[in-house]
């Protein structure tokens, strides 16, 4: 039981995949796929509120697996909280994600 504890806490690698199955070298971390796919989203073009955000599709496959986890993923801009730290700057992006599927790579 301890090493089952232990690996579902350790953090893996995802990496993310274009619709045409290549994958250009960014890679995400975190304990589940959800995780990294946030990490993700925080990455695209910011819109200027969350209502007016565009989804986009995310593709991550985690390392060592055949897996491809999709998500639809959005990014804003947000005034950043009043007890934020001194680097952090006045505004900063926010991400959501929704898990669409998950495809084995055989099948795509």
């Amino acid at each position: 039981m301890e090493g089952q504890e232990m690996a579902e806490n350790e953090e893996r690698n995802f990496a993310l995949r274009t619709t045409d199955g290549e994958e250009p070298g960014s890679v995400f971390t975190g304990k589940t796929p959800r995780q990294a796919a946030l990490k993700a989203a925080r990455r695209l073009e910011p819109a200027p509120s969350e209502e007016r955000a565009e989804t986009e599709e995310i593709r991550l496959r985690e390392k060592g697996e055949h897996k491809v986890h999709i998500y639809e993923g959005w990014a804003w801009e947000e005034e950043a909280p009043e007890d934020k730290p001194n680097w952090m700057p006045e505004e900063i992006t926010k991400g959501n994600v929704s898990k669409q599927s998950v495809a084995h790579i055989d099948e795509i």
